[in-house]
């Protein structure tokens, strides 16, 4: 009897052990200057969401507004009509972590977990596992930036077999 408790005792372990997610690395950027952040991103790729089902030629425009946030205007193309989504995003104490608002006074992470030296490449997540983008000025990125966006991914614990390349 007391074998049997110890071999169910050892299996139901090992079952949460192997059901338990990989440890995320969430932590944003140290340093950030928004003022050269701002403008137009191309959404290389991303996590599929219902938001951006479907979506082809996104892309993401961010400004400075007169209120001291940041104004941020999503558009991309759903079966060849411009659908267009505007947000609100706050600074906070924490120089890579901006608190984005669709739906206010709902309010969700914006992460920048990898920027380049230039900030013409970034790797944006969420406050979870779920979102994930990878950011270009450009709508096509090269081979090499590519493998570096996808090894910071890997790094931070995403995985990036989930990641939906957006024709662009």
């Amino acid at each position: 009897m007391k074998k049997t408790i110890a071999i169910v005792s050892v299996l139901g372990a090992l079952s949460v052990g192997c059901a338990t997610k990989p440890t995320m690395d969430l932590m944003p950027v140290k340093e950030v200057e928004l003022s050269r952040y701002l403008g137009t991103w191309y959404e290389i790729a991303r996590f599929d969401h219902w938001f951006e089902r479907d979506m082809t030629h996104t892309k993401a425009h961010y400004e400075m507004r007169k209120d001291g946030h940041i104004g941020i205007t999503n558009t991309g193309l759903k079966k060849g009509k411009v659908k267009t989504a505007t947000a609100i995003a706050k600074k906070t104490a924490t120089p890579g972590l901006l608190r984005v608002s669709f739906f206010r006074p709902f309010y969700g992470d914006y992460r920048i977990l990898w920027l380049d030296n230039d900030y013409r490449h970034a790797l944006v997540g969420g406050d979870d596992a779920d979102y994930l983008w990878i950011l270009s000025r450009e709508p096509k990125i090269s081979e090499e930036m590519l493998e570096t966006l996808l090894a910071e991914a890997k790094r931070h614990g995403y995985d990036t077999t989930r990641l939906i390349w957006v024709k662009q």
